[in-house]
């Protein structure tokens, strides 16, 4: 049996949305919807461009009331078939929920696309005082008009969504979490598993890794179609709408370029000479020959490797509390309030994250919490983003929501608070080493790690549109590729580990998104430098930017705490202070040696 972590039984409470799946105000909703739908497309079909300021502020304050109705059903049924991706019941719910919403969308579709025909003098009727809650939605809008198709292509590519590419995710997540792997007699989710590649005992750490293999393996014929189909599907979209690349409708919806993107990628892949020399250090701090893909993990000694749910609570709300009083309160709320669903449970979707919901309602959070310091740290990290999304809130549907760049800096901002107080709080340079050695390696998951694995996705996208249906092998080889390219000679991949590939969620759910994180830390490094120069002036300017929400572009709202995006040397400064973190461990191994 799996510890004890005081988690088994922090289950969210989702009837804000609704009392249960058999609610009837669900159906009642779902119909109304659908019809109040249906009367906005009467009223506005053909007239958009030539509506008033106040006549298309009026418009859009009825299309996010409609849009309020549908977010708050999908939220519900989508929360509800996380718990248990296997319950028939709860899958035809979410079936039947996503085609509701495809009928809506189609029915909607015509005020987007009328607008992004405006005329450029035309489009200066966002400039007007009564469209200031919608000017940068509008305006954003507008970047989509090459890329956009006709009225009738939109709606058939829209409602084949439902049985295309949103079909094949549904399968690709109940397939994965429906994989049990065996560990000490029993089979257990793959949650339970991955603890224990964190394990100081070599002998566990490999058999853990080779429990993942084992238990992925029988499934590869499965998932290598599902990604195959997937990719195909991206390209025939790609092609139809006359993106330049695989990437650029992703970058498009994070509001930046593929050069800026490009440049990203290259200035982390020209520091991958930082994560080989940490694990030379790594490996001698282990005492190994070499280290193996299973070593990767490994916990240092002195390190704490559990915390109760109760002690990781209260760990990350006092540092949120000595960071803003404010944001501890709203975290607390996620805890009081149960906004959280935190235990390990067979068929659960797997690793984290936060669910923004609707403006109406509250950001929800999923961990699959086993107690380990990465959890904790997962902890913040979901928090993070819980509040900013609680914050983003007053900007509603069209402004709330922000790109996923800079989503992911609340996020690893959260991360940073709760390592920064426990470091200050730690005065043993043994625990500090292995406290610090952790950081390091959750900040390579974040930069490095997710940017090797954007490498492995332009490859495999590149592939499948050159060379058709990608065989298994051939998805091995290139993930070995991308990922032996970050480690070179520090680390040692083996052949097995050519198929871990098949069970990130991320390749599936958002095609391009995980080079996101590594904009979120690096753009974090910078802002928690100027924190700790600036100190309790920073907090409201911080503060200030979540609450923006995606109401204005990125570079305007982070210029509120003197970060400029368009910098080309800005990905630098956080490279140059993961360097810095890597020395400080030297420094640190010197002093205990």
């Amino acid at each position: 049996m799996s510890k004890q972590t005081g988690a088994e039984n922090v289950i969210w409470d989702l009837s804000i949305f609704y009392a249960s799946p058999d609610d009837p105000a669900l159906e009642r909703d779902l119909i109304e919807v659908q019809a109040q739908a249906e009367r906005f497309a009467e009223r506005y079909r053909g007239r958009v461009t030539s509506l008033s300021a106040s006549e298309l502020a009026e418009a859009l304050h009825e299309l996010e009331a409609i849009y309020e109705t549908i977010g708050k059903v999908s939220s519900f049924v989508t929360l509800h078939w996380t718990t248990d991706t296997a319950d028939p019941k709860r899958g035809a719910l979410l079936q039947r929920v996503r085609e509701a919403d495809s009928k809506l969308d189609q029915t909607l579709l015509f005020f987007m696309l009328e607008w992004t025909q405006v005329s450029e003098e035309g489009a200066k009727v966002s400039d007007d005082p009564a469209l200031n809650r919608y000017r940068h939605h509008l305006r954003k809008q507008l970047r989509y008009r090459p890329h956009l198709l006709s009225e009738p292509e939109e709606r058939i590519l829209n409602e084949k969504s439902v049985t295309g590419w949103q079909a094949w995710t549904r399968f690709f997540e109940e397939t994965v979490n429906s994989i049990r792997y065996e560990w000490d007699g029993q089979q257990v989710p793959q949650a339970v598993v991955l603890r224990q590649l964190y394990s100081p005992e070599r002998d566990v750490r490999k058999r853990a890794a080779d429990s993942v293999t084992a238990g992925l393996r029988p499934h590869l014929r499965t998932l290598s179609y599902i990604f195959n189909t997937l990719l195909a599907d991206k390209a025939s979209e790609d092609r139809l709408r006359k993106y330049p690349t695989w990437i650029s409708a992703r970058n498009l919806a994070n509001e930046t370029t593929d050069e800026a993107v490009q440049a990203l990628v290259d200035a982390v892949t020209s520091r991958y000479d930082i994560v080989q020399r940490y694990y030379q250090i790594k490996r001698r701090l282990l005492g190994l020959d070499e280290l193996f893909d299973y070593d990767r993990y490994a916990m240092l000694p002195s390190a704490e490797s559990y915390y109760a749910w109760d002690s990781a609570r209260q760990i990350v709300l006092d540092a949120f509390s000595a960071f803003s009083p404010r944001m501890a309160d709203i975290a607390r709320e996620f805890f009081d309030k149960r906004w959280i669903h935190a235990p390990v449970m067979p068929n659960k979707s797997g690793g984290a994250f936060a669910h923004s919901s609707i403006p109406s309602a509250h950001p929800f959070i999923l961990l699959n919490y086993t107690g380990s310091v990465r959890d904790v740290m997962t902890l913040a990290h979901e928090l993070g983003h819980g509040v900013h999304q609680y914050l983003s809130r007053p900007h509603g549907v069209f402004g709330a929501h922000t790109p996923l760049t800079t989503a992911e800096m609340a996020s690893v901002f959260g991360e940073m608070l709760v390592f920064n107080d426990l470091m200050v709080r730690e005065s043993d340079p043994a625990v500090r080493l292995a406290m610090l050695a952790n950081k390091i390696e959750d900040t390579f998951a974040t930069v490095f790690r997710q940017i090797s694995m954007n490498r492995f996705e332009h490859a495999i996208h590149t592939a499948r549109r050159e060379e058709g249906e990608l065989s298994v092998e051939r998805f091995n080889a290139l993930w070995l590729q991308t990922q032996r390219a970050m480690f070179g000679e520090s680390l040692t991949l083996r052949e097995d580990y050519g198929i871990w590939w098949s069970y990130v969620p991320h390749f599936v759910r958002v095609p391009g998104y995980v080079y996101a994180y590594a904009f979120g830390e690096l753009l974090v490094l910078a802002l928690f430098s100027k924190y700790k120069q600036e100190g309790a002036p920073f907090v409201p300017r911080y503060l200030e930017v979540l609450e923006s929400g995606g109401s204005d572009s990125p570079e305007r709202i982070l210029a509120k705490v003197g970060v400029d995006l368009t910098d080309p040397s800005f990905w630098q400064q956080g490279l140059r202070i993961i360097d810095d973190m890597v020395s400080d461990l030297e420094t640190l191994v010197v002093q205990i040696s």
